[in-house]
């Protein structure tokens, strides 16, 4: 297949080019804006294969889209392309407006125009896969969990921006008959994670010995789903999903940030150990803005319609995500020192207290 995957520089994005071009042999156009998060070494692996292509672009500049449909040819797009990080859109959220919801309109623009021009082999086999979050959900009571028809209740900018989109993906299918699939997936992890996320981000103070602050009460929950396992999922939803169909994709792992933080520090401790355990570096600090208390999802229509299953417990992905940033320095050591350095982001004006410097990267 030949598919166009935007966002291939981030870290969802990333692992799903080099599964594509690495494991599928799919000829790969990769877009992406390169911003912060953005990386051009985590496809390092795969970067000279010649089923493998990347324009620097945003998905927000129209003509730059329709150059790319008309020039590739895509089979498929496989749309990630996304400000991603809740906290940031808490004090600027203008950039995940942009991005979110404009440009995923002007994608979907431009895969309709192309769309219309096929022959109807092309327009029966073409998809256009929209990449979206559990967020879009809000918040869960104890003992439930997210199904595809599950109401959306979104409380933070991002997760608005991301449930605009998906709403614009589902209208483009409706309304044009643009072949579309949406995903929404549970918070992933993994090798290349940028580290401004929880599990890097606490991975990386605990390695320094830094304070490893923890929002509010730490109870809140979230589904964990280990980043490969996450893209095969992707693959099946554009080869077999159902056309306007929505699918649900988590690792069946619901746990509390708390407990998350603490098996960190366990296996850092048992892999590396220090003086005392990192256990002690935990500090309760002031909590997010509009924190949503509890994500899970039911992967139950993935896995009996597409045959999908997650290959990862979270002890095993945690574990291999461990020894990963252990072994590759190269990759993480700029981006801490020079991008990101672990201080704390989404804070109002209003919300800093005296605790402030103690959440120098809370999570």
């Amino acid at each position: 297949m030949k598919v166009i995957v935007t966002g291939g520089l981030g870290f969802i994005g990333s692992a799903l080019v080099r599964y594509l071009v690495r494991d599928r042999g799919w000829q790969v156009l990769n877009i992406d804006k390169m911003t912060y998060a953005a990386n051009a070494h985590s496809l390092t692996a795969i970067a000279k294969s010649p089923n493998y292509h990347f324009v620097p672009a945003d998905v927000c500049d129209a003509p730059e889209m329709s150059r790319a449909f008309s020039e590739f040819r895509p089979d498929a797009v496989m749309h990630l392309a996304a400000e991603s990080h809740v906290d940031r859109s808490i004090t600027a959220s203008a950039e995940f407006i942009k991005t979110n919801v404009v440009g995923t309109y002007t994608l979907l623009e431009a895969a309709r125009h192309y769309w219309n021009g096929l022959d109807d082999k092309g327009r029966a086999q073409f998809r256009f896969l929209h990449v979206s979050t559990d967020e879009v959900y809000g918040t869960l009571p104890e003992g439930e969990f997210f199904v595809e028809d599950t109401a959306y209740d979104p409380r933070s900018p991002y997760s608005a921006s991301k449930a605009s989109s998906d709403h614009l993906v589902s209208a483009w299918f409706e309304t044009y008959g643009l072949p579309t699939v949406i995903t929404n997936c549970s918070n992933n992890y993994g090798p290349y994670h940028f580290p401004e996320k929880l599990i890097p981000l606490v991975l990386l103070n605990a390695l320094e010995g830094k304070p490893l602050p923890v929002y509010g009460d730490g109870r809140q929950v979230r589904d964990w789903l280990y980043v490969d396992d996450h893209v095969r999922a992707l693959t099946l939803a554009v080869e077999k999903g159902r056309v306007g169909e929505t699918y649900n994709i988590g690792g069946r792992a619901p746990m509390q940030n708390i407990a998350v933080v603490e098996e960190i520090c366990d296996v850092l401790d048992s892999l590396r150990p220090g003086p005392s355990t990192r256990r002690d570096l935990i500090t309760y600090v002031a909590d997010r803005p509009g924190h949503d208390r509890r994500y899970a999802i039911d992967p139950t229509k993935i896995e009996t319609e597409l045959g999908w299953r997650a290959v990862q417990t979270f002890a095993t992905g945690i574990a291999a995500t461990v020894v990963w940033y252990l072994d590759n320095e190269w990759w993480w050591r700029p981006l801490r020192d020079g991008v990101y350095s672990g201080t704390r982001l989404g804070l109002l004006p209003s919300s800093l207290t005296k605790e402030t410097p103690l959440a120098e990267s809370a999570v």
